[in-house]
């Protein structure tokens, strides 16, 4: 895919994120890998509006090439690349449903969120809960980083969860599904419920390992 493509494609995706309610005001950052660096939406803007012509354009080592000033939270996506170089793409929200599982005290730290679903199980795998660090701390990217080299998707404590995939379409995919279950979560929260087995999750992730 061409560079030009793909920012249209990160500002497309941007839209549909922001119209469906998965992030508000100037919340959340899309990434994806090009030719000759990455590309990431710009501190301060709200994924529905973004400009293609402004994206930062950005190195390997952090540095701006082009565009508006990078999110602040580029250390988190180049943490994320760094340890999963087959990835192409990284999405992090603060999509409300995943945010509020973030909070909870009775959470498995190590897979937040159960086996409800075969989709849950085929595009997020496990989730492990990142420590909560203030958003800039350059300790949460370290942090992300112990992680993210077994985890293609974590969620940070208090804040929100960061995916990456193969693709942009698949990034969006798995942090939509993981945020679907952490809707479903909620709802049946206090309530006896039917997880997949292990043997079920197990056979699911041999045939589709993420």
């Amino acid at each position: 895919m061409s560079e030009a493509k793909l920012r249209e494609e990160i500002c497309r995706l941007g839209t549909s994120i922001y119209e469906r309610g998965l992030t508000h005001g100037s919340t959340g950052n899309v990434s994806a890998k090009c030719d000759d660096g990455w590309l990431l939406t710009p501190t301060g803007s709200n994924l529905g509006r973004l400009d293609p012509a402004r994206l930062s354009k950005l190195d390997w080592q952090g540095k701006l090439l082009s565009g508006d000033a990078p999110s602040k939270e580029a250390f988190l996506h180049l943490a994320m690349y760094e340890e999963r170089a087959k990835n192409a793409a990284v999405v992090h929200l603060h999509s409300t449903h995943s945010v509020a599982v973030s909070v909870l005290e009775d959470v498995d730290p190590a897979d937040v969120l159960p086996p409800l679903t075969a989709y849950y199980v085929m595009r997020i795998g496990s989730l492990p809960l990142v420590p909560y660090y203030a958003p800039g701390d350059m300790a949460l990217a370290r942090a992300v980083r112990g992680f993210a080299g077994k985890h293609h998707a974590v969620l940070l404590a208090n804040h929100g969860p960061v995916v990456a995939g193969s693709s942009l379409s698949a990034a969006a995919d798995a942090v939509e599904e993981l945020e679907a279950t952490a809707k479903l979560y909620l709802l049946l929260h206090g309530h006896k419920v039917r997880t997949l087995t292990s043997a079920q999750v197990a056979e699911l992730r041999s045939k589709y390992p993420v």
